[in-house]
Order: C-alpha cells, then structure tokens, then sequence
C-alpha cells in the first residue's frame, strides 16, 4: 500500500482524478504539495512540532511561498500557480472536515502585468557595459558581480570585501575594478569601511541597502533599456548558464550555480521553454 508524501495525498489526488484533472497536471500538484511539507518540516518550528495541517496559519504559507521567491527567484506566474495548486489543496481539506482552517484565506496572487520581462543575453554586453562611462559604478559592479553568479542579497551583506578579493576576473573587468577603486577609495576612507556598496553621506551603518541601490539602478536602467532589478539579472544569468550549458546534468548546475536541486529544475523547464518560445 502507497504511503502518502504528504498528508492526504491519496485522497485529495482520487478527488482531483474524479474532477477530470489531466496526470500530468496532477503531478504538479503533488511536486508543489510534497515540496511546501518539506521546506515545513525542515524551516517552520510550528508544524516541527506535531506534524498537524490542522495547525498551518497563513503565516507559515507565506513563509514557503516567500522563500520561493528569495531563494528560487520564482516569477510571478509561478507564484500564482503555486499559490492556486495549495489553495486548492487547503480547500479540500476544509470542504472535507479534514481541517477546520483555510490558511491560504488571506494570500494573494501576483499581477503578472507589472512583471519585468526577464533578458537572459545581458551578459553578453557586460564588455560595453563596464566601458561606459554614462553608466553608474554601483550599477556596473552589480552587474559584474550578479555575472559572477552572486545575489544581491549576499554582496550588499557587511565585509562582502573578503569574498570580493578572493573572484577571478578576465581582462576588461579587471580594467573596470581598477576604475572602480578610484570611485570608491574616497567613499570607503570616508566611511572607515572596505565594502564596495556604501553611503555617500555620512551614516551609523555606511552599507548600502537594497532600496538605496535601487536609487542607483534606475537611472542606468532607463538607459541600457532592460531591467536592473537584481531578482530579475540573476534569474537572467541563470538562464543564460543553463541554456548554454546543456550538457550538465542537474547536479553538475546545481554545483556550478550553488541553487538546490528542486530550482534547478525549476530553471531547466524555465529554459526550455524560452528556447521552445
């Protein structure tokens, strides 16, 4: 007998069956279901406790659909389509007394309208990009360091500088680093600080956040006339490895990318798609 990967699996995917949903559809729904109990049992302490769905608050949804946002760097109709796979999922439950909750109640989806277009070839400019002058510095080393295969969320973090000392660089971005150091020496003696993003007024904490590089991209952005956000770059650099890389396997990129197997995957069937398109 077929042990359920997730609770109420054997009876929620009979109640899909009777409802005409297609296999192939069905087994999406079961790779979402099966993914969200995971990342629950591993990362939410709630559900660690006793394991009960009758005990999942919209909270602890929220908090799987927002890590496949940072960590997958999911768009926004993937988004959608996970939310409508649980919410589907959660009103079975309650329509069947299996749980006395909708925890998916109050989650919305995502206007897929105000998505960025995701450009997978800006890589391929980085040489004319990082020479241009008319181009912010902040601008260029977000560029080169998102190329390098780093989140935004991981160069902007204090004392990136160590990791920064340790990347290998070709030529022409040698060229644009040393242009760099010229721009951000001042800054850094400034800020008593050797990170590369800082404040260029005097602060308590010098870094740069994210909305403050923003403040930076948007400008260039209007310029070079493709998106700057940092979600969108690193999910076009992705994009762009995995789709001239075809020979690796999923362990091979999951390796050469550091992302888990599970967006890995994600990022193949993404490309192709975009190749098929």
């Amino acid at each position: 007998m077929a042990t359920n990967n997730y609770p109420y699996q054997k009876s929620f995917e009979k109640y899909l069956n009777v409802n005409g949903l297609a296999k192939v559809t069905i087994k999406e729904y079961t790779s979402t279901l099966i993914d969200m109990f995971e990342y629950l049992s591993n990362f939410n302490i709630g559900y660690q406790k006793n394991h009960h769905v009758n005990q999942l608050f919209d909270r602890d949804i929220q908090q799987y659909m927002n890590m496949l946002v940072e960590k997958r760097q999911i768009n926004n109709s993937t988004y959608n389509k996970v939310l409508s796979h649980i919410n589907i999922y959660f009103k079975y439950l309650f329509s069947h007394d299996f749980s006395e909750k909708l925890p998916t109640l109050t989650l919305k989806g995502r206007d897929r309208n105000k998505e960025s277009k995701i450009n997978i070839n800006w890589i391929e400019h980085m040489p004319k990009i990082l020479n241009d002058p008319n181009v912010h510095p902040y601008t260029k080393m977000t560029l080169l360091l998102i190329s390098k295969g780093f989140k935004s969320s991981e160069f902007l973090k204090n004392n990136f500088y160590r990791v920064f000392t340790k990347i290998k660089f070709n030529n022409y971005e040698t060229k644009f680093i040393n242009q760099f150091n010229n721009f951000i020496k001042p800054i850094q003696d400034k800020q008593s600080s050797n990170d590369l993003f800082l404040k260029q007024r005097i602060a308590n904490d010098p870094h740069l956040t994210l909305p403050g590089l923003h403040k930076y991209l948007k400008p260039s952005e209007e310029y070079l006339s493709f998106s700057l956000n940092p979600t969108y770059l690193f999910q076009g650099y992705i994009l762009n490895y995995v789709i001239k890389n075809p020979g690796e396997n999923e362990f091979e990129l999951s390796n050469h990318l550091n992302l888990d197997l599970a967006s890995v995957i994600y990022y193949k069937k993404l490309s192709t798609k975009i190749i098929n398109d």
